[in-house]
C-alpha cells in the first residue's frame, strides 16, 4: 500500500506540527499564537528560559513544546524536530531567531563583524538543515520560512553584520528552494520593515506626548500604509506560507511594510532618513541625531528589525 504523504495524513486527521525558533517574543511569539489557533502543535526554540514562562498559563499549553538552547546548535534543533514529529506530521519550520548588534567594520574589525554575522546566519542554516533532513527522512512535503529584513536590500549605516546576514539568508532561501523544491520542500523568506514590538512600545512609553505624536506622524509618512506594521500582521504572512500555500510558492521573498527611501516632502537628491540612520548602541543609547528626522531614527533603532529575539 502506498504511504500517504504529509498532506494526505493531515487530511485524514493526523495533526500537524511546526517548529519556530525565537518564538517567545515579538514576531516569533505572534507566529506561535497564529499556529496555535488551529489544532497544531508548536515547538518553540528559545535561548532565554525565562522568556518561556508564558507557556505554563497559555490555554493551548498542551500543544506548546519548549526547547531551551541555541538555535544554531544542531543538538537543540534535532531535539525540537523529535518533539514535533512525536506530536504530528512535521509540516513547517520558521527560522525567526535573531539578534542585532551594531558594528562598523573600520572600528569593530573584520573578526568581530564575521562573528556577528554568524549570530544571525547560523541559526537559519542549522534550522534549514534539520528541517530538510526530517522532511526527506519521512518522505513528506514541508515548508521552511526564513526571516529576512528590509535591510537585506536597503542597508543602514552601522548595521553591517545584520545586513550581511539577512542578505545571506535570502541567498540561502533561493539556493535551497532550487535544490529541494523537486522533493516537495518549499523554502521562502519574509522580509519585514518596521514592526511594533515590545522594544518599540517601550521606547514610545519613555517619550512625552508631543514626542510620541511627532514620531507617529513621521512614521506615518515613512510607510506606505501610513503606519508601522504589527507583529500579528507579519505573522499572518509567515504562517500562510507553510499552512495555506500554493505548491508553486518557493524561493520567494515576501516584503512587508518596507519604509520608503524618501519622505514625501523631500526633494530629489536630499539626504534621506535611511542615509542618515542613527546608530544603535548596546547600552540603549543613541548617537546624536544629525538631521531633523532624529525621532524617526530613534524609533527605527528599536523597531522589529533590531529586536532581540534570541540573546547571545
Amino acid at each position: 500500500m502506498e504511504k500517504p504523504t504529509g498532506t494526505q495524513q493531515s487530511e485524514a486527521g493526523m495533526s500537524r506540527s511546526y517548529v519556530v525558533t525565537g518564538g517567545s517574543r515579538g514576531i516569533g511569539r505572534a507566529v506561535v499564537e497564529r499556529l496555535l489557533s488551529s489544532a497544531n502543535t508548536v515547538v518553540v526554540i528559545e535561548f532565554d528560559q525565562a522568556a518561556l514562562a508564558w507557556i505554563d498559563d497559555h490555554p493551548a499549553s498542551p500543544r506548546v513544546k519548549a526547547v531551551v538552547g541555541d538555535a544554531a546548535d544542531e543538538k537543540v534543533t534535532e531535539r525540537a524536530a523529535d518533539l514535533a514529529m512525536a506530536s504530528g506530521t512535521l509540516t513547517g519550520w520558521v527560522n525567526n531567531a535573531a539578534i542585532f548588534r551594531d558594528a562598523s567594520i573600520h572600528s569593530a574589525g573584520a573578526r568581530t563583524v564575521l562573528d556577528l554575522v554568524a549570530l544571525n546566519l547560523n541559526p537559519a542554516v542549522v534550522g534549514c538543515a534539520t528541517a530538510i533532513r526530517r522532511f526527506q527522512a519521512t518522505g513528506t512535503p514541508g515548508a521552511i520560512v526564513n526571516l529576512s529584513s528590509y535591510q537585506a536590500r536597503q542597508a543602514v549605516p552601522g548595521c553591517t553584520p545584520y545586513v550581511i546576514a539577512k542578505a545571506a539568508i535570502e541567498g540561502l532561501t533561493r539556493a535551497l528552494a532550487v535544490e529541494y523544491g523537486p522533493h516537495g520542500i518549499r523554502v521562502n523568506a519574509v522580509a519585514p520593515g518596521s514592526v511594533v514590538t515590545e522594544r518599540y512600545e517601550a521606547f514610545l512609553s519613555r517619550q512625552g506626548p508631543e514626542a510620541v505624536a511627532r514620531i507617529e506622524e513621521e512614521m506615518r509618512q515613512l510607510h506606505p500604509l501610513g503606519r508601522v506594521a504589527r507583529s500579528q500582521e507579519v505573522a499572518a504572512a509567515i504562517v500562510y506560507l507553510p499552512v495555506r500555500p500554493s505548491p508553486l510558492t518557493a524561493g520567494g521573498r515576501c516584503s512587508l511594510a518596507i519604509p520608503r527611501r524618501r519622505m514625501p516632502h523631500e526633494k530629489q537628491g536630499a539626504t534621506t532618513l535611511l542615509d542618515e540612520e542613527a546608530r544603535f548602541e548596546d547600552k540603549g543609547k543613541f548617537a546624536p541625531a544629525s538631521t531633523y528626522l532624529s525621532s524617526v531614527k530613534d524609533i527605527l533603532a528599536v523597531s522589529g528589525w533590531q529586536e532581540k529575539i534570541q540573546n547571545p
